[in-house]
């Protein structure tokens, strides 16, 4: 990439990657002793593991028989152990749904790592822009993390159903406990009820336990799931142009980019004289390769400032014919929105930059400059 394209300015030493010099502990202030790592990617080992699920089997064991007593008391037993059975087999059809549920999304996450992974191996040795193999296989990922995403709404329907089961284990538990001081019982029937008690707190426990867990997996999967969007956004810009962005911008922001982080950009006016630039990039050229540069200034910046928030600014020359001024300052407009969109691809919401046109005396040509707000 040819310097007059795009320049990274940083201040301090630089480190020159291909005309484009960067670096950050001047610009960027480290943050002490807080964790500033990112994430891992999408290939990463630990995004490989994919979403961490549950483990446990929550299989409810039989309901203990007991033999008819012919009193009232007995009766009752008979008819709570009916309904204890009847709720354990209920459990038991939830239980075989989680674990389906469990094994879907692993044998999902699995693919869709394996294709993620084959994807950044061919990126990284370099590839053709919107290689027709690679969208190929990112779609095939893509549809893979909407069948993770459709998994979540089930597991939450399953939820659901649970805590309804839990309120009728509660109930069943009151029940067997008030049967103790019905009239009418011998002392075999107050055992059976000392035996349906225990079993019935038994199931309370499984159930609970079943949901806590039950629970933890939505937690999780839901921000497993939130994490690739973001990084499948960045995968798929780095598919269009053929080079790898690597660990996704949105790694470093609250959620993924969404169709409100692509509105029509507006331009205010701003003054930029005493500011110093994070990226400029000169438009003197057609097809000014500007992306990874400009990825590599923006993971940096938010990696040492999660928090961070940018003005992207179209500039044009101020020495030119009102005529020409005009056509310069929607040029330069122009570039400003091609550079957001490309942000935006890369996972950077909208709302986190703010856009602005000026006009300079120092400009040669239509540019556009990041400044780290």
């Amino acid at each position: 990439m040819a310097f007059s394209q795009i320049r990274v300015l940083l201040i301090g030493s630089a480190l020159l990657l291909g005309g484009c010099s960067f670096t950050s502990d001047s610009l960027f202030p480290s943050l002490g002793s807080e964790d500033s790592s990112a994430p891992g990617d999408a290939g990463s080992p630990d995004a490989a593991k994919g979403p961490v699920l549950g483990t446990t089997n929550f299989e409810p064991g039989p309901v203990t028989p007991g033999a008819p007593t012919g009193t009232f008391v007995g009766r009752k037993v008979q008819a709570f152990r009916g309904d204890l059975a009847a709720l354990k087999s209920i459990i038991s059809q939830r239980n075989a749904t989680l674990q389906t549920l469990r094994t879907q999304t692993s044998r999902a996450a699995a693919s869709y790592h394996e294709l993620v992974g084959a994807i950044n191996a061919r990126l990284q040795v370099g590839s053709t822009p919107g290689n027709p193999i690679l969208v190929a296989n990112w779609r095939r990922a893509q549809e893979l993390m909407n069948a993770m995403s459709a998994d979540v709404a089930k597991l939450s329907q399953l939820s659901t159903e649970v805590s309804s089961d839990s309120a009728m284990a509660a109930y069943l538990l009151d029940s067997v406990r008030a049967s103790y001081s019905l009239s009418g019982a011998i002392e075999e029937d107050h055992r059976q009820l000392r035996v349906l008690e225990d079993d019935t707190n038994q199931t309370v426990v499984l159930i609970e336990r079943l949901l806590k867990e039950l629970n933890g997996d939505i937690s999780r999967q839901q921000q497993y799931v939130a994490n690739e969007r973001g990084n499948l956004n960045v995968l798929s810009a780095s598919v269009q142009s053929g080079q790898m962005y690597g660990s996704g911008v949105s790694a470093y922001t609250s959620r993924p980019t969404s169709d409100a982080d692509v509105a029509p950009a507006r331009f205010g006016s701003m003054d930029v004289a005493n500011r110093r630039p994070l990226v400029v990039i000169r438009f003197d050229r057609a097809n000014v390769s500007y992306e990874q540069a400009l990825y590599q200034a923006v993971s940096q910046a938010l990696e040492r400032r999660p928090a961070a928030r940018f003005d992207l600014v179209a500039v044009s020359p101020s020495a030119a014919s009102p005529g020409q001024s005009a056509l310069g300052a929607n040029s330069a407009r122009r570039n400003a929105e091609s550079v957001m969109r490309s942000l935006s691809g890369m996972g950077l919401p909208a709302s986190r930059v703010e856009m602005a046109a000026t006009t300079s005396a120092q400009a040669r040509g239509n540019e556009v400059h990041l400044y780290l707000r």
